[in-house]
């Protein structure tokens, strides 16, 4: 069994999860590959105290980067996108 703090690393803060948190009421998470939507729902709802109406999930693959010549590829990753119920929020993101 993991714990919800291992399954949630951290929230994403960027331009377009600011607008998703506007209009859809969704908030970005990074969370590992391994885990599926049912694992990361009840994290969720647990660390939060809020409730989950639907969680979506994408590999994010990982940047091909280069350093004089020497080429390299950062690590895939995984993004879950958790829309809240009517009503609810989540707190840390408030004012970002």
């Amino acid at each position: 069994m993991k714990s919800p703090y291992d399954v949630i690393r951290r929230p994403l803060i960027t331009e377009k999860a600011n607008l998703d948190k506007d209009r859809l009421n969704a908030y970005h998470f990074e969370v590992p590959i391994t885990v599926d939507s049912q694992e990361i729902r009840e994290a969720v709802e647990k660390v939060f105290e809020v409730k989950v109406k639907k969680v979506r999930t994408m590999i994010m693959r990982g940047k091909k980067r280069r350093i004089g010549r020497f080429q390299g590829k950062r690590p895939n990753w995984k993004k879950a996108i958790v829309t809240l119920k009517e009503g609810q929020s989540i707190d840390i993101f408030e004012g970002v």
